[in-house]
């Protein structure tokens, strides 16, 4: 079993940065793939960026050259810094992560992944 858990959201205001952060525990030594998910109300929950055991990330064309993910070596800790934010980035943000490297790829969906945290929530306002 892994545990994730966020922090780092809060309030900002268009063209502010915000930094997430999500910390793993457990069987960490099996992720091969770690994630960022969203989900604004009324909207169905999408991909942000995730990043694989090997390094090689994958971007939202929405979020592409405003965020950045990175981790740790040992998979311990997730980032998300999040540059240029507009309203439309506001949502509930998820880590996310799971055994097979290939979820952080192709469609990118949710439904893969098996270990979830509780999620931090972002407000941009305009």
């Amino acid at each position: 079993h892994i545990e994730l858990v966020e922090s780092g959201g809060g309030s900002v205001q268009a063209g502010g940065s915000l930094r997430l952060s999500c910390v793993a525990s457990g069987y960490i030594g099996s992720i091969g793939c770690m994630a960022w998910f969203r989900q604004a109300p009324g909207k169905a929950r999408e991909g942000v960026a995730g990043i694989d055991s090997a390094g090689r990330t994958n971007y939202a064309d929405a979020v592409e050259g405003r965020f950045t993910i990175s981790k740790d070596s040992a998979n311990e800790s997730l980032y998300l810094q999040m540059n240029s934010l507009i309203p439309e980035d506001t949502a509930e943000y998820y880590c996310a992560a799971d055994t097979d490297a290939r979820f952080c790829f192709g469609d990118f969906s949710w439904q893969g992944f098996r270990y979830w945290g509780r999620g931090t929530q972002v407000d941009v306002s305009s």
